[in-house]
């Protein structure tokens, strides 16, 4: 009977030894913390509406129209008519016609009552080349032209901007608007010029009558025209003489050299105008 006792103690202790081996460690690895949820990244702010241009309210003081064009000449004169050519290059992005508003605006402090008034594509296409050459026909004339694009401005008066064909002084050579022109025999003692012949004439905004120039606008044309020296503007350096034509196009230095020169013109102008 003893030692059946001590029998079932000794399988007792086997089955308590086993147990406690297959028991899991207290002493192992901690278990990783539970991760923090993903930080959700906020979303992208919508970009902000373009601003739309503030439509121009009040008054109309002056409407600024300009027909400078974008096109440039360039002509080149030799001893004979029979060595002269004559031809025009795309100028497109030169922003010729951003120029009158600039030069009014800085003449009268950014007065809002002053306005670029714009016309469709072609509206001055009768007064540079009219149909009718030998009797002048008044639907082609600048007052018709303006009136017709100006039906809903109601501006007190308009300033508008074109551009002429002018003769280099002591010749009979044309030069046609805005361009350049070289001149001399062959390649020997040829000189290079830039011009602008840019023209400025005021109407009524009721009766669409032209308001005469005074005295003064006068003067300050033909005070350009009769300078004693050159005008270091016009002077053109050979390798800006664009050669072939085509490139006016791509010159920046053409470009803002051209720019230079009308803006000098408007500003020469321009201030007689704006005169009560």
């Amino acid at each position: 009977m003893l030692r059946n006792s001590a029998a079932a103690v000794i399988l007792i202790s086997c089955f308590t030894a086993t147990a406690w081996a297959q028991a899991p460690s207290t002493t192992g690895p901690a278990a990783s913390p539970p991760s923090k949820p993903a930080t959700k990244k906020a979303a992208p702010k919508a970009k902000a509406a373009a601003k739309q241009p503030v439509a121009e309210t009040g008054p109309c003081r002056l409407g600024v129209i300009s027909a400078l064009g974008d096109r440039f000449s360039v002509h080149k004169f030799g001893l004979t008519i029979f060595e002269n050519e004559e031809s025009e290059a795309p100028i497109d992005g030169w922003g010729l016609d951003d120029l009158p508003l600039a030069r009014v605006r800085a003449a009268t402090g950014a007065d809002p009552s002053v306005r670029r008034i714009a016309y469709p594509k072609g509206a001055f296409e009768p007064h540079y080349n009219p149909k009718s050459r030998f009797l002048p026909d008044p639907s082609e004339g600048l007052p018709a032209i303006v009136r017709n694009i100006t039906s809903n401005a109601n501006c007190e008066r308009y300033l508008v901007i074109t551009k002429y064909n002018a003769v280099v002084s002591g010749t009979k050579m044309e030069i046609k608007g805005i361009g350049a022109y070289s001149q001399g025999i062959g390649s020997f003692a040829r000189h290079y010029h830039l011009f602008a012949n840019v023209a400025i004439n005021m109407y009524d905004g009721t009766s669409y009558e032209r308001i005469s120039r005074t005295l003064a606008a006068l003067g300050a044309t033909f005070a350009g025209g009769l300078g004693l020296t050159e005008d270091p503007l016009t002077k053109l350096d050979e390798q800006l003489f664009p050669n072939p034509p085509e490139s006016a196009s791509s010159s920046a230095a053409l470009k803002e050299r051209t720019r230079a020169l009308v803006s000098a013109r408007l500003d020469r102008m321009i201030p007689v105008y704006l005169q009560p």
